[in-house]
């Protein structure tokens, strides 16, 4: 267990306890830009046969034609192995690949070298995933509603059963803190004041959680984008002044004019607070999300080749609305940087107050299993 800082603030593995790894896709071709192009990498899977079908799956150990697995849960896809799979693609679902980037799955359990089940049973509406990422210089944490991708830092849903259900935090937390009973406003707090090494100082001074809280309930709503689309002020927000080519291949910066360029296609203005946001190892945010719609990463013949041959209308509004986020996030995170936390709630306190250590049972899923899931060939699982 890593160590805590000088000041003994709770680690977050200790606060919100149970946690998962990341999915481990095994091959790139299931996730996309575009979900008509997972549609037809779909199509020319289950029509092709023999050792072509073989090639174009890409196995590994853990997935080959003839790997026998469940459904995932939730999720409607067949059972029978891939060397024999026919009919329609199953309906992808919208995931968040990188930081900030949301691309689309095809929710097939047999494409998926780890899916992770746990956290399939688990996502709903109400679900969010807080995904560890220290690579992040900004950001330690981001949440999300959508199943999230990132590697390598753990996942940690906020609710350890369907609709809301168990919060996933020490149990009697909440209550010893007396600040707040809604997981949410907790979670809203930890965005906020989350370190690097992910402690989480926890404020006495009901004053200071109040302001800790309302920047990270903002900073919520920007990242999992689930109600009103955010827009910046009159005057700072993006619009495409001129319009975007066909197949852009260069992404450039003009920082004094603040305008994107895509080509010969321009958009503007685009805050330098939003250019600026990397993913770690001084790779932009927005430069990674271009790439991944318009570099060829994988050669003919394979299934990752095939996607759109121009660029779509959908991207650019994407691209618009990546930018408002960005830019905004930048904001809140300023306003974070000013939040000073004196008087603290130690992990010492915790534990003398037998909210720490946690019982193991908080550190593994619940059971939630309510209904049979599908298993390989069509047979039920048994329970």
């Amino acid at each position: 267990m890593p160590s805590v800082t000088h000041d003994d603030a709770p680690l977050l593995a200790d606060l919100m306890p149970w946690s998962v790894a990341p999915p481990r896709l095994g091959r790139g071709w299931p996730t996309a830009a575009d979900p008509a192009s997972l549609k037809a990498r779909w199509e020319a899977l289950v029509t092709a046969a023999g050792p072509e079908r073989e090639t174009l799956f890409e196995p590994t150990r853990s997935r080959t034609l003839h790997t026998a697995v469940g459904q995932l849960p939730g999720r409607t896809g067949g059972t029978e192995r891939l060397v024999r799979a026919s009919g329609p693609c199953p309906e992808p679902v919208r995931v968040l690949a990188a930081p900030y980037d949301e691309r689309w799955l095809i929710p097939d359990h047999r494409l998926i070298d780890a899916a992770r089940p746990e956290l399939w049973r688990v996502a709903d509406e109400r679900q969010v995933f807080v995904v560890e990422t220290p690579e992040l210089p900004a950001a330690p944490l981001l949440a999300t509603s959508l199943l999230p991708l990132l590697r390598p830092g753990r996942v940690r849903p906020l609710y350890r059963r369907p609709g809301g259900a168990e919060p996933n935090l020490a149990p009697r937390l909440l209550a010893h803190l007396d600040h707040s009973p809604d997981p949410l406003d907790f979670l809203a707090w930890t965005l906020t004041a989350v370190r690097p090494d992910l402690t989480v100082p926890l404020p006495r001074d009901p004053d200071v959680w109040a302001r800790g809280v309302a920047s990270g309930r903002r900073a919520l709503w920007l990242l999992r984008r689930d109600g009103e689309r955010p827009k910046l002020p009159g005057g700072r927000r993006p619009y495409v002044r001129a319009p975007l080519p066909a197949r852009p291949l260069t992404l450039l910066y003009d920082r004094a004019e603040e305008t994107l360029h895509l080509d010969e296609g321009r958009i503007s203005p685009v805050p330098p607070e939003a250019w600026d946001v990397e993913t770690g190892a001084g790779v932009r945010v927005l430069e990674q999300w271009f790439t991944a719609r318009t570099t060829e990463s994988a050669g003919p013949g394979t299934l990752e080749a095939i996607r759109p041959a121009v660029w779509q209308q959908t991207w650019t509004s994407e691209l618009l609305e990546l930018i408002t986020v960005l830019a905004l996030l930048a904001e809140v995170h300023a306003q974070r940087r000013e939040l000073t936390v004196t008087d603290q709630v130690t992990a010492g306190e915790l534990r003398a107050a037998g909210v720490l250590p946690v019982p193991d049972s908080a550190r593994r899923p619940a059971s939630v299993l309510d209904h049979q899931e599908e298993g390989p060939e069509g047979q039920f699982a048994l329970l």
